[in-house]
């Protein structure tokens, strides 16, 4: 829809575009780019993977004992570096494929926790980025038993 409106200009009988109208063409939000980079999806994957029952930690043993050790000195890395382990992400224009370590809880059936992990994980990460999910490889590495200890090591120095 157009306005004419009239200026002091004599000549300005012209139809002029109201504020509505669109400059340099197409929906403002198509106009450039926006990548994704892997430790984006890897947190998003990391992160919603840990919320399903029956998964006890992510990674395997030598990488959860170095990171709790990691987390315990100041500058270490902390809570980015917990947030991503077990996870490795392979990021595409619109599509990404991860593959996850995890360690499960006694007692959990393997396979229905897998396949929860996998529909989480594919739901965040297709909500929250657009990207397709072409496939989540799960490889659980450990069982954590009841009785077990926790794995991080005590603190030596009190």
């Amino acid at each position: 829809m157009t306005d004419t409106a009239h200026s002091g200009n004599p000549t300005a009988d012209e139809p002029r575009r109201t504020s509505g109208s669109k400059r340099g063409g197409g929906d403002p939000a198509s106009r450039g780019r926006t990548t994704i980079a892997d430790g984006v999806v890897e947190k998003i994957a990391g992160l919603a993977a840990r919320d399903v029952v029956g998964v006890h930690a992510m990674g395997s043993g030598l990488s959860r004992t170095f990171g709790a050790v990691r987390d315990r000195v100041p500058g270490g890395g902390g809570t980015k570096s917990s947030v991503t382990r077990g996870v490795k992400a392979e990021v595409g224009e619109v599509q990404t494929a991860l593959d996850l370590e995890i360690v499960i809880e006694y007692g959990v059936s393997i396979e229905d926790v897998a396949g929860a992990v996998r529909e989480n994980v594919i739901a965040a990460v297709e909500r929250m980025t657009g990207l397709e999910v072409v496939e989540v490889n799960i490889a659980v590495s450990d069982v954590k038993l009841p009785e077990d200890e926790e794995e991080e090591p005590e603190p030596r120095l009190q």
